[in-house]
């Protein structure tokens, strides 16, 4: 089942996807809001809603507000290599916040402060159900689904110092979306693409992570308690602009297209923030 939020004119409403159709399912403003409903996914099921045509939807970000974005950084092995660093023995975590958000086709904001703006496509993991210190074994039946995310980096801002925060959680920076894809209909493995004006930046199966969703999910609930529409991006593969000899950066009028097979796709242009 795929799952949306959709921008009308009425507000936020939270849609399942059937093909070509988006059928709001009442009562609930975005997919955030129905992951508090402990029964969501028969809810989402059952909904006979007023439909929209998918083609054309305004689609926001499908988890607009989460509680939490933690995220992973040096979690592939070949985006591990090219930063030079060693594979870890434990996930490197950081935070992100709601207001880097943005939809799946929405623009992606230039800040006039930094001149290094990179791409970073990743498989996210959004929570279905709450837990604290979930075994691994357990950490599938907590993960509601899967989307597309892209971890858009500030690089001057973020190697500032040794903490990355500052580089990762830019206003208006980060697409996610378009949808939900329960867990039932996907798992890590399918390919992932990030694509600059039509050419290939990054490729590397979303199986290649080095600690996976399942694992993620036991460690940071070791940490702090998971709830419903918290997200775990899960890291970035090998590709990104400022690795490369010579670097290379987003540039206003560029069009950032992200990938996952089975997910769908995020196509955001890139524009100077107003």
């Amino acid at each position: 089942m795929k799952l949306l939020t959709l921008r009308t004119p009425n507000g936020m409403k939270a849609v399942r996807q059937d093909d070509d159709t988006l059928t709001e399912i009442d009562g609930y403003a975005s997919i955030g809001d129905l992951l508090q409903t402990p029964d969501w996914k028969t809810v989402a099921a059952a909904a006979t809603g007023a439909t929209h045509p998918y083609e054309g939807a305004d689609l926001a970000a499908v988890i607009p507000a989460p509680g939490k974005i933690i995220c992973v950084g040096h979690n592939y092995r070949n985006h591990i290599k090219e930063m030079g660093r060693e594979i870890p023995t434990h996930p490197a975590l950081f935070a992100k916040y709601a207001e880097s958000l943005i939809g799946p086709t929405d623009d992606l904001a230039l800040p006039p402060e930094s001149d290094a703006v990179d791409w970073e496509a990743e498989l996210a993991v959004i929570i279905g159900k709450p837990g604290r210190r979930i075994a691994e074994a357990d950490a599938a039946e907590h993960i509601a689904g899967y989307a597309v995310l892209n971890d858009v980096s500030m690089r001057d801002y973020q190697f500032r110092t040794i903490q990355w925060l500052q580089g990762k959680t830019w206003e208006s920076s980060t697409p996610f979306g378009p949808a939900l894809v329960t867990s039932d209909e996907f798992s890590a493995g399918p390919l992932m693409t990030s694509a600059v004006d039509g050419e290939i930046m990054q490729s590397t199966p979303t199986g290649d992570l080095v600690f996976t969703p399942e694992f993620l999910v036991h460690y940071i609930s070791t940490i702090i308690t998971l709830n419903p529409g918290d997200v775990i991006a899960t890291g970035t593969p090998g590709g990104v602009g400022h690795a490369r000899e010579p670097q290379v950066y987003l540039a206003e009028g560029q069009l950032l297209v992200t990938t996952i097979e089975g997910l769908g796709k995020l196509s955001n242009k890139v524009v100077r923030e107003a």
